[in-house]
């Protein structure tokens, strides 16, 4: 069975400050055209779970629509590390991480419609590490993997450095850690940023 664990894009959902928020509405009703309902939405490109493409940050980065979507498919690990600001290299070594990508979960509850003050973050070395056991795409249940003032954004260009895609926003709170078969794929967006993502998980061995 295939278990979501993307954000419901809806209108209260919370957005970055001062980026887009997302509104969705009918621009056309049945009634009015005779045959069909038709929606408009308009957003930031990182609204609910989404997934960054180093061109967010990188004027050299790849851009959304060249991300290889074979490495968003794949076996997943999910740990879960509550109560902790900083994720290092030593607390991720408790941890028996299995597959190309992994997932953390740092709450219990998502309050989608509420912007964080402040976010977990992992340091330098908890990148390399993972990195270096073959880590290639990382997810977590917050908007962003660096501080929320922050606007070097150190992490974002260490998950570039060492070749790790990063997803943001996944919706954790009713899955439990695990060993997991992972889709997560983003909207085919020419030049783009950054995209909305559908990304869902089963149990290996289900």
């Amino acid at each position: 069975m295939w278990i979501d664990i993307t954000q419901q894009l809806t209108n209260n959902i919370a957005h970055w400050p001062g980026d887009e928020p997302f509104h969705f509405k009918l621009s056309a009703t049945k009634e009015e055209t005779g045959s069909v309902n038709i929606g408009s939405i308009s957003t930031s490109t990182h609204i609910g779970t989404h997934m960054d493409a180093p061109y967010h940050f990188d004027e050299e980065g790849i851009k959304i629509h060249e991300i290889d979507v074979n490495r968003l498919i794949g076996d997943a690990t999910l740990i879960e590390i509550m109560d902790e600001t900083l994720i290092t290299q030593e607390i991720l070594k408790k941890y028996e991480i299995k597959g190309t990508i992994i997932m953390i979960k740092t709450k219990s509850e998502a309050h989608s419609e509420v912007f964080p003050e402040s976010v977990p973050v992992l340091t330098e070395d908890a990148i390399q590490y993972l990195s270096s056991i073959g880590i290639k795409v990382f997810g977590i249940d917050v908007p962003s993997v660096d501080d929320i003032d922050s606007k070097t954004l150190d992490n974002h260009h260490a998950f570039n450095q060492y070749d790790i895609i990063n997803i943001e926003n996944l919706l954790l709170e009713n899955v439990s850690e695990g060993y997991y078969n992972f889709i997560g794929l983003p909207l085919n967006i020419v030049g783009a940023d950054g995209s909305p993502i559908r990304a869902v998980i089963s149990k290996k061995g289900e």
